[in-house]
């Protein structure tokens, strides 16, 4: 038997393919080579970078992926027909992740195909990926509904086709941890390769059942950053890594230290936020309030503290304020992996203290958006647009008005707008006159208030866009609203100018 404390357990990250499925995602083609960035810099074992034959467009992102020389594997996913399959191959990606319905249910309204049809597509697209010297991974889609004797059949056809893994999907969350393991332990009778689980959270179990099969034999786990998936998602990445290092002392290849940032990272370019009760990333995770509790933290973290904060990259409790150091504020962002030059952490200690002498206090998640802001931005010596000054006009039997004063290509302009509010008429005001230099417009724009009260930080994720297509995200975090959508916008405008003008002269 395997001493557990040698045991590795696989991590398959599918936060860019079943975790953009999420109902309100959106991301560019530059958001997810960011994300597959971190996540092989976070140390998953596998990233799932899309769907190729889906879109030309995700072909192309998916391909930019596998091209990237991250250290995780890349994988792309494919239905069991050649046309898909040979989408995903042309990606140049180092797995292929093929699935077919062997539920009845599935099998019928889904695709339309008999069991026997399943059974001859399984085989012939898992024998048609290794023609091509490519690994397999083969998804038996909705297993978990599955007739047993016609799962097993199928299974045992994969593995002879020449599937390298075998994922056991539990597509619409039925399952509970005890038939979970049940169903692996069924499964490792009929086939040896190694065996994955790929659980979703209708019932709020994935990460149980994910627990469950690994216990029952399964080497290898599907996880998405946050719990990001269809419907209410899939296993956390963050929760099933904790679990698997802290309760089962197994080992995984995640630097955990990295998990906050990456968590952050995520909700800001998907757009989807996450709870603040939410296990290990969660505002909350590592906060206390009650008496009882904060003596007991401060006199030994243990009493109410199974987790050391540390170790996800997280803080018991960030105080920083117009008393806070330069020292101490980068000792904090080192923490979790950020490393600002000595202007961009000047500048981030600047606003702390600007918000410390209002009487704010500053947590983790003020302080992690404030420098993703800031080190977003594009240095002083590349900007083509910058503001000069703003004035804005608004009330109850007013028209909201901006009047604006920008720096384009070294030369003052001025412009007025109206808008429906402040934010929209002082965007309006920005792109007249940046329209002299290039026909931008303001794709989409999100607003989040990062912690509570009416002082509270906020920040501004925004996308732009020009006439070839290119898009662009910035972001910029400050207590007022109107100033983080103008230093978003023109950030994002500037590094949209500054790539159409690098491409300009590579021609």
């Amino acid at each position: 038997m395997t001493d557990k404390t040698s045991k590795r357990i696989r991590i398959f990250d599918t936060t860019l393919r079943d975790g953009e499925q999420t109902p309100g995602a959106s991301l560019t083609a530059d958001d997810k080579m960011e994300i597959a960035r971190q996540l092989s810099k976070l140390g998953v074992d596998t990233i799932e970078a899309g769907f190729p034959s889906s879109s030309e467009g995700e072909k192309k992102v998916v391909k930019d992926i596998a091209k990237e020389g991250l250290t995780s594997e890349i994988c792309a996913l494919s239905r069991a027909t050649k046309g898909d399959i040979d989408a995903a191959i042309e990606c140049d990606v180092d797995l292929v992740h093929v699935f077919i319905p062997t539920s009845p249910v599935q099998m019928k309204y889904a695709v339309n195909l008999t069991p026997e049809q399943v059974l001859s597509a399984t085989i012939e697209s898992i024998e048609h990926v290794k023609k091509h010297g490519v690994k397999c991974e083969f998804s038996p889609m909705d297993a978990t509904r599955s007739e047993m004797p016609f799962l097993k059949i199928v299974c045992q056809a994969a593995e002879k086709a020449g599937m390298d893994s075998l994922n056991v999907p539990d597509t619409v969350g039925i399952m509970i941890p005890k038939t979970t393991i049940k169903l692996i332990e069924e499964l490792r009778t009929v086939v040896k390769v190694p065996i994955s689980t790929h659980c979703h959270d209708d019932f709020g179990l994935a990460v149980a059942n994910s627990l469950a099969a690994v216990e029952a034999g399964a080497t290898q786990v599907h996880v998405a950053v946050n719990g990001l998936g269809e419907r209410a998602g899939n296993a956390s990445l963050e929760e099933v890594v904790m679990a698997l290092h802290e309760i089962y002392k197994y080992k995984t290849g995640v630097n955990t230290r990295l998990l906050y940032s990456t968590s952050r990272m995520v909700a800001s370019l998907t757009g989807i936020g996450v709870q603040a009760n939410k296990a290990i990333v969660g505002e909350n995770a590592f906060a206390h309030e009650s008496g009882i509790h904060t003596r007991g933290v401060t006199e030994k973290p243990l009493t109410f503290e199974p987790i050391k904060p540390e170790l996800v990259g997280r803080t018991r409790k960030l105080v920083a304020g117009k008393l806070a150091g330069t020292s101490g504020i980068k000792a904090e962002l080192e923490e979790i992996d950020i490393h600002p030059t000595e202007e961009q952490l000047k500048e981030i200690v600047q606003r702390v203290k600007e918000l410390g002498d209002k009487g704010k206090m500053v947590t983790d998640a003020d302080l992690l958006a404030l420098s993703s802001s800031v080190i977003g931005q594009v240095i002083r010596e590349e900007k083509i647009v910058d503001l000069a000054d703003i004035a804005v006009m608004t009330g109850i039997k007013v028209i909201p008005t901006a009047s604006v004063r920008l720096t384009l290509d070294g030369k003052e302009y001025i412009a007025a707008e109206t808008g429906v509010g402040p934010v929209d008429a002082v965007l309006k005001a920005i792109q007249k006159l940046t329209n002299n230099l290039e026909n931008i417009r303001l794709s989409e724009y999100r607003l989040e208030a990062i912690t509570g009260g009416s002082n509270a930080v906020a920040e501004v994720i925004i996308k732009v866009a020009d006439e070839k297509g290119n898009v662009v995200s910035a972001r910029a975090a400050r207590e007022d609203i109107v100033m983080a959508s103008v230093e978003a916008m023109i950030n994002g405008i500037n590094k949209l100018l500054i790539k159409n003008r690098k491409q300009g002269n590579k021609k």
